[in-house]
């Protein structure tokens, strides 16, 4: 059996490889600090060899080694990018879980998150770890897989071109980030504010109570409650969660292609 392979081939595969492995890098689930990296590796090398058979052969132009290195380079920012604004949407569930712990009175109970390496609270771990359980039984991790393959048809190899107007999608992220974290929190705001406008009448009616200690513990037992009831949404938040991902890759998608 007789199989040739140029060395045109040989550099379309590596450059495929490159946006690969750094989207892998900065991805979320994969870039997990737990994963080990011979794990992420070897997902690297078999994403590349799928886009390679499914992506149509083009020589890469270039007239130096510098010419080169600099379509690799872009390669690589193309795939740190898309990672990177897929990734950040996870940071609305550290918020949410910020604003209900400070709510419920957990706020000073943190502990350490290895997967975004940083502190996190106990409800934002909690939300965490359930979408992230909800995301991967339903599949849709592989619709980011299914993004990043994608990529190569809407920004082909060797013609990534970076757009200036890629902060828009930091801007736009921004505004979602507290949107869709106060929308999530939301029923644990309300539950709130009626015990606190329910402490502020006892403290009228009976001022000689002491409400700072009162209210601690109702806060804690209304907060639990009403967390009860939010788990059930957490399918609904996992789809936000989930459509926001998408919505920061297809824009980074687009201004990476050259806008």
């Amino acid at each position: 059996m007789n199989v040739s392979v140029s060395i045109e081939q040989i550099e379309f595969f590596l450059l495929i490889l490159v946006r690969c492995s750094a989207f892998v890098l900065t991805a979320p689930f994969f870039s997990t600090q737990g994963i080990p990296m011979r794990v992420k590796a070897g997902v690297s090398i078999l994403l590349a060899v799928a886009v390679n058979a499914a992506t149509p052969f083009a020589a890469v132009e270039y007239s130096s080694v510098l010419g080169f290195a600099m379509i690799v380079i872009r390669e690589a920012i193309a795939g740190v990018s898309m990672g990177f604004f897929a990734n950040i949407a996870q940071h609305i569930l550290s918020f949410v879980g910020q604003r209900i712990d400070l709510d419920m009175g957990f706020s000073m109970a943190t502990e350490y998150n290895a997967s975004l390496a940083s502190q996190i609270t106990v409800t934002g771990s909690l939300y965490t770890y359930a979408v992230t359980l909800i995301i991967f039984v339903t599949n849709f991790h592989l619709f980011i897989v299914q993004a990043i393959i994608d990529s190569f048809g809407a920004i082909p190899v060797g013609h990534v071109a970076v757009d200036t107007n890629i902060v828009e999608v930091m801007a736009v992220y921004m505004t979602d980030y507290f949107l869709i974290g106060f929308r999530i929190a939301l029923p644990m705001y309300a539950a709130i504010l009626i015990v606190d406008t329910i402490l502020g009448i006892l403290a009228k009616v009976a001022p000689q109570m002491n409400m700072f200690a009162v209210g601690i513990q109702l806060k804690i037992a209304v907060g639990l409650i009403a967390l009860y009831f939010m788990v059930r949404m957490l399918p609904g938040v996992a789809k936000m969660i989930y459509d926001e991902m998408m919505k920061l890759l297809s824009m980074s998608a687009v201004y990476l292609g050259g806008g």
